[in-house]
């Protein structure tokens, strides 16, 4: 059943909007997803998908129809309303006429990094949402088996960051911690710690990387902070052959996570 709002004062209008701050999002602990293919990859992945928005022109087509009677048969309230109201609850131009709120948990280290897994991506400090992304996405793709963003990181659930990702933030075992907390758990589950780092000797595609591996990614602009470049069992760095004067941390990150890739299997 199809619910209709028409006005914005709506109660579930306006928590709807606020999960569009940070704040709310992790007081709620729920997020916003937008558009018909990350909704639909929602559903494949299970997501704990709360309830739905559509706008007024949404079930033109037959494929969109058929979806909602998916999410009808879960069970999932669909909200209809029109579309100056639901252009205001998203925050991109061209729309396809559907939102989703999904419910999340924040995950405790020590719980969600198990004995098997070989390859550990720790982020440090990515600002850039698209960048955030990009690197979940990889990430995926290459099969690392968890990501620890540790604080001063964007908030992964940032609409743009969820865009970006193409549906890994639903694949992916997405991990929040101290670093101190990050350090104690990995090295006593024997990883070696992997900085990436520009004054070094060390070329990523020559590195003997060992058994198990938590490879650093560093701030856009810093770079890794210097007390992990410490703590760091070993540091690589990606050569530059022409004349720029470093690499874009998502494009270095690919690099270095499908080397360390091939290195495990």
């Amino acid at each position: 059943m199809t619910i209709n709002i028409s006005s914005k004062d709506n109660e579930r209008v306006k928590y709807t909007k606020s999960l569009l701050k940070s704040k709310n999002r992790q007081k709620e602990s729920k997020f916003i997803i937008e558009g018909y293919r990350i909704l639909t990859l929602a559903i494949e992945c299970n997501a704990d998908l709360d309830y739905v928005f559509i706008n007024e022109t949404f079930e033109n087509k037959e494929e969109h129809k058929n979806f909602l009677k998916v999410l009808e048969e879960k069970n999932i309230k669909i909200f209809k309303t029109i579309n100056k109201i639901f252009n205001e609850l998203i925050d991109t131009e061209n729309t396809q006429g559907i939102l989703g709120v999904v419910r999340f948990k924040e995950k405790k280290i020590e719980h969600n990094i198990k004995n098997e897994d070989k390859f550990v991506l720790i982020l440090d400090r990515i600002q850039d949402p698209g960048n955030m992304g990009t690197i979940i996405r990889t990430a995926d793709a290459a099969g690392v088996d968890a990501i620890i963003a540790l604080k001063g990181c964007v908030d992964i659930y940032n609409p743009k960051v969820i865009r970006s990702t193409m549906g890994s933030i639903f694949d992916m075992n997405i991990i929040h911690c101290t670093q101190e907390e990050c350090l104690r758990e990995l090295k006593s589950k024997d990883f070696n710690i992997v900085s990436s780092y520009l004054n070094t000797d060390n070329y990523y595609h020559e590195t003997d990387y060992g058994k198990k591996v938590a490879l650093v990614i560093g701030n856009e602009a810093n770079g890794v902070n210097d007390e992990l470049i410490d703590e760091s069992d070993i540091l690589v760095k990606i050569p530059i052959y022409g004349n720029a004067e470093s690499l874009n941390a998502a494009i270095s990150s690919a690099i270095l996570m499908y080397e360390i890739k091939k290195y495990l299997s």
